[in-house]
């Protein structure tokens, strides 16, 4: 079981100099990753429940995933998750095996198909179309990172006679992990595209349900040997000891990224924690490895 922390773009970490503080510190504990979290706009005026204020600091995931790159020596650093649908796949290619490069080969790709229907406005993008964007895209990302001559012909990505260099220093590209899981097409996705799958704010019990369900649909499916065994990712709602990691990893989970405040309620999920609180998360965790 690997250990990682989210929160290094948002509230406290948004300050790039706390977000180095606490970068160094999660490296020096032993914790495996850091993960950036993504939305360019967010709801105003706030909806009932929802955990993110509209003036929360939340720093752009590329730029924060380059500034813990250069901050750090050893530690993965990961997206989790950016929303594909929301960005175009060549561009986005181009970003992505950058850090992979700066990073020199640490780069976790965590994609997502993304959620707030006044985002997708804000961008111009029709969120019925979300599934075949990420489709597409994450075809797209795979044959600008590995063909000799890419090319590809979608409906809402096409390109030929280009070429993207430097490519990422991981073979194939940085490892792919996908959000989501709560339909079949997601699932199989899941399945057939990805090396791992990531279930935010899931318990122990949501997470044994949502694993029996993958595994079943499993059987069914033609998983590419390429791809290995499916790397499961797992961040609790809540704060975890000895006993509940074992538990998670009894269930098959691979790293469970923690959260800056594991005992924050719902709704302040993402509200800013004081530095030292984060720390303490870090300490804690350190404990358990």
């Amino acid at each position: 079981m690997e250990l990682g922390l989210w929160c290094m773009n948002v509230g406290t970490c948004a300050d790039p100099e706390a977000a180095v503080r606490v970068a160094r510190a999660a490296e020096a504990a032993g914790l495996e990753s850091l993960w950036t979290g993504e939305h360019a706009v967010l709801p105003h005026p706030r909806p009932d429940g929802y955990p993110a204020p509209p003036d929360l600091p939340w720093l752009d995931s590329i730029a924060a995933l380059t500034l813990l790159a250069t901050a750090t020596e050893r530690v993965r650093i990961a997206c989790g998750t950016m929303e594909l649908p929301l960005h175009h796949p060549v561009r986005l290619a181009k970003a992505l095996a950058s850090v992979d490069v700066i990073s020199g080969g640490r780069l976790i790709a965590g994609l997502g198909l993304g959620s707030l229907d006044v985002e997708f406005a804000a961008f111009g993008v029709d969120m019925a179309e979300r599934g075949l964007r990420m489709d597409e895209g994450l075809d797209a990302l795979l044959e600008l990172w590995t063909a000799d001559l890419p090319r590809y012909e979608g409906r809402t990505v096409s390109f030929s006679g280009i070429d993207a260099q430097p490519r990422p220093v991981q073979p194939g590209g940085p490892s792919v992990v996908l959000g989501g899981g709560g339909t079949p097409r997601s699932r199989r996705r899941i399945i057939e595209r990805a090396n791992g799958w990531y279930l935010f704010g899931t318990d122990l019990d949501a997470t044994a349900t949502a694993l029996a369900e993958i595994a079943e649909e499993q059987e069914r499916l033609d998983r590419p040997a390429a791809l290995g065994p499916l790397e499961v990712t797992v961040t609790p709602p809540e704060p975890i000891g000895a006993s509940t990691l074992q538990r998670y990893e009894e269930l098959g989970v691979h790293r469970l990224v923690l959260l800056p405040r594991p005992d924050a309620p719902p709704q302040d999920r993402f509200a800013p924690v004081p530095e030292h609180q984060i720390l303490d998360t870090i300490e804690r965790a350190a404990a358990l490895l």
